[in-house]
């Protein structure tokens, strides 16, 4: 763990894939093809207090949807990528826009579409119920499944790692 909590304390910026991470993955279409997706609060929150304490989020998901765009820029998070199937074209653009070095970088993910990605950061999260080669390829794997807390569990973890998390939760008591 003491490994694992050295990588997490250098992270500046943490990316996020969508379906099954910030979403339990479960797709659901209405009869005229209109997408809905649950996103777990706790995670939001968890979203919000990552930026409040300095860092940065991120997200590339190899879907595009409204929703997405709709809660990211609720919850204040600039960089979206959508519709890269391949996410590493995105990854070169975020590490352009930010100019962070990809060990700076964590990426939380839950399937083989996210390694590309998630062996080139510093810090590879996987889900709890990932897929078992992303499990594999995985620094740090949470005790939440996705869309269930899971985000926020990794986001804790890392400003805990940064003694970033105590003063925050802190601020919840004044």
């Amino acid at each position: 763990m003491d490994r694992i909590k050295k990588l997490a304390q250098n992270i500046k910026l943490v990316i996020f894939d969508v379906d099954g991470v910030l979403t339990a993955g479960t797709l659901f279409f209405d009869n005229k093809g209109q997408e809905y997706k649950a996103f777990h609060s706790q995670d939001g929150h968890g979203l919000r207090m990552l930026l409040e304490c300095g860092l940065q989020a991120a997200i590339i998901t190899g879907r595009k949807s409204n929703l997405v765009e709709h809660r990211m820029r609720d919850l204040g998070i600039e960089h979206v990528f959508q519709g890269y199937r391949d996410k590493r074209p995105a990854f070169k653009e975020l590490l352009s826009l930010t100019g962070l070095k990809p060990d700076q970088i964590a990426y939380m993910g839950d399937d083989v579409i996210d390694l590309p990605v998630m062996s080139k950061v510093g810090m590879a999260i996987a889900v709890q119920d990932a897929h078992s080669f992303v499990r594999k390829h995985a620094d740090y794997i949470t005790e939440t499944r996705g869309g269930r807390g899971a985000a926020r569990e990794a986001i804790e973890f890392i400003l805990d790692a940064q003694g970033l998390l105590q003063d925050k939760l802190e601020t919840y008591l004044t």
